[in-house]
């Protein structure tokens, strides 16, 4: 397919086509289709989100870490975004990096140990 079927329609139709290719496993397919969707409104937070967790389960890393360090900039305290990357930090093998994502995505979602 051409990225013309891609990038076809308005904002939510594409948005709602996104979340079909993903919730139908197709990985790469949401993405192609969110990466123009978040050059179009880079301030939202849910297709940003959905692109990275497209490019986390496409094993694209290294895209998808871009992605969730934009959020984490963007929205500081956006809990899921911190879990997502701590846990992208350690498939690349980067365990002390991914760490204090983890244990702020914790304590952001109110997991604490108890003392």
């Amino acid at each position: 397919m051409d990225m013309e079927y891609y990038d076809h329609g308005t904002a939510a139709e594409r948005w709602e086509r996104a979340r079909l290719f993903f919730d139908a496993k197709d990985y790469a397919g949401a993405a192609r289709v969110l990466a123009g969707l978040v050059e179009e409104v880079p301030e939202q937070v849910g297709p940003r989100l959905l692109l990275a967790r497209s490019y986390y389960h496409s094993a694209q890393l290294r895209r998808a870490e871009t992605e969730l360090r934009t959020l984490v900039e963007l929205d500081p305290v956006e809990h899921y975004a911190r879990l997502m990357l701590g846990r992208t930090l350690q498939r690349q093998g980067r365990q002390d990096e991914a760490e204090s994502h983890l244990r702020i995505a914790s304590a952001l979602a109110g997991d604490f140990e108890q003392v």
